[in-house]
């Protein structure tokens, strides 16, 4: 029969939720993950790229399996079409397949100790004498009352769970970017382990198109713009279908195999990321680089922080907002001054 209470339930089973739960795993806690999709990993969000420092500091040993091109640098065009290149070397990164590393981080937190479970919807949470007690969810038509002694939030943007305590956790409008990406195979690519990043305001209105390699002629090709529409009534895909109709040296034979799409929240870190017995991380968090819009390597980062913090406070017997405003100091320590110098 299922256990019913745990130290610890975290809701989300992306890159913050999961390295949550493996830390809280690791500091000899019981931990249940929850995730509402059937499938850890899908859809993915994002263009799949990592910067190799950021696996090496989380003690993630790149795997060719999910770690499918070695990034050395960038290329960045402007708006005339000039170019600078760079070359990072040893310094780069990795385009990700997410879909296996999202599943990859989860097995490496079950290996540990954590239990899953999928399609698994979080309704609301469960509150006792003013402390964030469990959730509320629903798996497979059966609606489950699952207790423990912290929560911790990893369900992404505008989370449920968070205003359900009463974190407000929606972006302004005009804090988010609307993207749009093909993943298209066919490309005649030239330097596939460089990023390729495009500028100009009649390419993509206060943002960017990409192409980030993944090898073998296959790319994310994508694009953030400010808003839902820009200034002329078009859409995200309106500028990247031009994009790629006028570059026929690239994509004169390519073919989209998978499309994404949806909203980059680009404002402030939240200003408050705890209440009694929970904590927010990731996207939930606003937990995102507000110039390329990147979130994998903040949100992991954010929820290792706070699988040590719970940790500490279930090893006190204090899991109260003040126990667990460690988990905001220390954030805030390590990025919160950065961050806001880019916003």
């Amino acid at each position: 029969m299922m256990n019913r209470e745990y130290d610890v339930i975290v809701v989300g089973a992306g890159p913050a939720g999961s390295m949550a739960a493996k830390t809280v795993a690791e500091g000899k806690h019981s931990v249940l993950v929850l995730d509402k999709k059937q499938e850890i990993g899908t859809p993915k969000r994002c263009a799949e790229g990592i910067n190799a420092r950021v696996l090496a500091s989380l003690d993630i040993k790149p795997d060719p399996r999910w770690a499918i091109n070695n990034i050395r640098g960038a290329v960045c065009y402007s708006p005339s079409g000039n170019s600078v290149n760079t070359d990072l070397g040893a310094m780069g990164g990795y385009v990700l397949e997410r879909k296996i590393f999202e599943k990859h981080l989860a097995t490496q937190a079950i290996k540990k100790g954590a239990r899953y479970m999928v399609k698994t919807n979080a309704r609301k949470v469960l509150k006792e004498n003013g402390f964030v007690k469990g959730v509320k969810a629903d798996y497979m038509g059966e609606e489950l009352e699952l207790k423990s002694r912290i929560v911790i939030a990893a369900d992404g943007v505008d989370s449920k769970i968070a205003r359900d305590v009463g974190i407000d956790t929606k972006n302004v409008l005009e804090d988010y970017h609307s993207g749009f990406q093909y993943e298209m195979a066919g490309l005649k690519l030239e330097e596939e382990d460089k990023l390729h990043i495009y500028f100009g305001e009649k390419i993509a209105p206060k943002g960017y198109v990409w192409i980030f390699p993944k090898g073998d002629s296959v790319a994310n090709v994508g694009i953030g713009i400010l808003g839902k529409l820009s200034s002329d009534g078009n859409r995200a895909i309106d500028y990247l279908d031009r994009f790629i109709g006028s570059h026929p040296e690239i994509f004169q034979n390519a073919s989209p195999i998978e499309i994404n799409a949806g909203g980059v929240p680009m404002g402030s870190p939240l200003e408050d990321m705890v209440d009694n017995g929970f904590m927010v991380v990731g996207d939930a968090a606003h937990h995102v680089n507000p110039i390329h819009g990147g979130g994998i390597s903040l949100a992991m980062e954010a929820g290792m922080i706070a699988g040590q913090v719970a940790s500490e406070a279930l090893d006190r017997g204090d899991v109260s907002k003040k126990s667990l405003q460690e988990y905001q100091r220390r954030w805030e320590d390590k990025f919160d001054t950065k961050l806001k110098k880019l916003i």
